[in-house]
């Protein structure tokens, strides 16, 4: 049993309003961030199409747009997709299911995911991975973040809000293994300490996870 997604999303559609004021400029509080998204946009390079998903509020597209990066955003919040496209309408935002994604195989060219997967379970976590595996074009690039450890909180009040969720750590070796058994190859994972003050303090991770050009056999 994994997480609610209707859950999932009523919380962000209730929270929307305050956590597009709060994450918004996130990015350029977080030197490691912005170093990480720099790279990315580089190895993606002019490749097309380019997506956030999970994008919440766009914080991440509209950096990643700044860099020249050609990204849409999906999210399962109508709500905060709203606030993504108020505040940054020269970027394509819709509404869409991690879990269950809406793309042809091979077809995107990058995939950037911060923290999207805070609210899954690890079942949850290796669906999500295979999917986005599958829509990846050979070669394709995933970046992703995650909280460090092997906990799980539970959440009552978030933003000035009443909600009610979980929010998930994971092990780097689970997170590695999980990508290499679907079939992602030359993984990087880069830890840091939390940022005082900017930040929930825990130990985050950045991954960046590659498609192979001749994917794997899996039968």
């Amino acid at each position: 049993m994994g997480q609610d997604l209707n859950k999932i999303e009523n919380v962000y559609d209730a929270v929307a309003k305050e956590y597009a004021d709060a994450f918004f400029g996130e990015h350029e509080q977080k030197p490691i961030d912005v170093e990480m998204l720099l790279r990315f946009s580089k190895e993606v390079g002019d490749r097309q199409p380019v997506w956030d998903l999970g994008c919440g509020p766009g914080q991440t597209a509209r950096y990643l747009k700044d860099l020249g990066v050609q990204i849409s955003g999906l999210d399962l919040s109508v709500k905060i997709l709203e606030q993504a496209r108020k505040n940054y309408p020269g970027i394509h935002f819709q509404k869409g299911d991690t879990l269950k994604l809406e793309f042809e195989n091979d077809s995107i060219a990058g995939i950037v995911s911060f923290y999207a997967i805070v609210h899954f379970t690890e079942d949850q976590v290796a669906k999500a991975f295979r999917e986005i595996f599958r829509v990846l074009q050979p070669g394709g690039i995933f970046l992703f973040t995650y909280h460090v450890g092997n906990k799980t909180i539970h959440v009552e009040e978030f933003l000035g809000r009443k909600i009610d969720i979980d929010f998930m750590f994971f092990t780097t070796e689970f997170i590695s293994n999980c990508l290499e058994k679907i079939g992602f190859e030359n993984l990087d994972i880069i830890e840091r300490e939390p940022y005082p003050e900017v930040e929930y303090q825990s130990r985050r991770a950045y991954v960046f996870a590659l498609k192979p050009v001749v994917s794997p056999d899996k039968s």
